[in-house]
């Protein structure tokens, strides 16, 4: 009788557990599941922003699955850090996490340095394959730029005057013979332009002297990749600064018959609001010449030949070889249309000084 009984409570105990009666083995409590919060915002929303500004999030908790419409998101701890460079304007920020979404409203301010303006960070397709396009200006690949400043026109004869009236060093018969060759300055007399063109872009200019002006100037030159994308005007597979057509009302090039430069800003801007950037003269640009360049460069995101980093071509650019060619662009008075096209590349030793070669410059948002 009593094995019986205890047979009965035994099956009885193993068919409320089979069943999922209460009071088997004790309950397990379910863990509420804890989401993490947006808590605030610094600077706060509707704030101004500078283009290089920084957004810092704090959260009750550290988020997960954190990503951003624009810029670039690190996440610390419960603080996710939103870096720019920003473009100019209205700031929609949208901040996603793996429990929530946030939005955020800014203005993009900043002052713009005299005489720049100021291009947005993007991405572009550098290069060209249609049927004029050279080897070196292949293949078309993509390319991720932070934004910068740019010289609205090239530089002058005057603006250059004040640059070595500072620096006699740099002078016609002053410079060093490493840094150009004997066409330097060849249509100035001492440190005088000629007459009537104070406002045409100064010649016979060396890569070296350029970059000499522009670190005075507390600029720099474009890389490479900057000057194309600049010169674009925001159109994406265009020939030209302004389309696919060019004539002599666009731009002062061997078509236009007037055998020299002219004063800048003689001709219509492009989207960008920069004149020049086809036509009147060559710009030197800060990258070594590398004709594989775009066959074989790993980094997309502003790459540069020649050197490591931006800062490291400034502050070392008289140790360059002469060997080491530079790269220049935007074609000039000399030159028919063929060349005149944004993705034509050139190039030429840093000592070389002619009378179809100048410079622009550009500065970075975040020095």
């Amino acid at each position: 009788m009593k094995t019986r009984f205890a047979l009965c409570s035994w099956l009885l105990v193993c068919l409320c557990c089979a069943f999922g009666i209460n009071g088997c083995g004790g309950d397990e409590e379910e863990v509420e599941e804890v989401k993490v919060e947006f808590v605030s915002a610094s600077p706060a929303p509707g704030s101004t922003l500078e283009p290089d500004a920084t957004i810092s999030l704090t959260f009750d908790g550290t988020p997960t699955g954190v990503s951003v419409d624009k810029g670039i998101a690190t996440v610390t701890g419960n603080t996710v850090t939103i870096s720019g460079p920003f473009r100019l304007g209205d700031l929609d920020l949208v901040v996603t996490w793996e429990d929530g979404r946030q939005p955020f409203t800014y203005t993009v301010n900043a002052e713009i340095p005299e005489g720049m303006v100021f291009i947005p960070a993007g991405q572009f397709q550098m290069g060209s394959e249609d049927e004029e396009a050279d080897d070196d200006e292949q293949p078309v690949h993509t390319v991720h730029l932070d934004a910068f400043y740019m010289d609205i026109y090239e530089v002058t004869n005057a603006q250059f005057k004040a640059f070595v009236d500072a620096n006699p060093q740099w002078q016609k018969d002053n410079i060093d013979d490493q840094f150009a060759w004997g066409g330097y300055l060849l249509d100035w007399t001492g440190t005088d332009y000629p007459a009537g063109q104070a406002d045409h872009p100064v010649v016979y200019v060396s890569w070296y002297a350029a970059m000499a002006y522009a670190n005075w100037a507390g600029k720099r030159l474009p890389t490479e990749a900057e000057w194309e994308y600049a010169a674009r005007g925001g159109l994406a597979g265009q020939k030209y600064p302004w389309g696919d057509t060019i004539t002599a009302a666009d731009a002062n090039y061997r078509d236009s018959n007037i055998g020299d430069t002219t004063p800048v800003g003689q001709y219509a801007a492009n989207g960008y609001g920069l004149y020049d950037m086809a036509g009147n003269v060559w710009e030197w640009c800060l990258d070594e010449y590398d004709a594989d360049f775009y066959a074989v460069y790993e980094n997309s995101r502003n790459p540069i030949a020649g050197g490591e980093t931006v800062q490291e071509l400034r502050e070392n650019f008289a140790t360059i070889p002469t060997n080491s060619s530079r790269v220049l662009r935007g074609e000039s008075w000399t030159n028919s249309a063929q060349f005149l096209r944004v993705a034509n590349r050139n190039n030429d030793s840093p000592t070389f000084s002619y009378s179809s070669c100048g410079f622009r410059c550009a500065r970075a948002v975040t020095p």
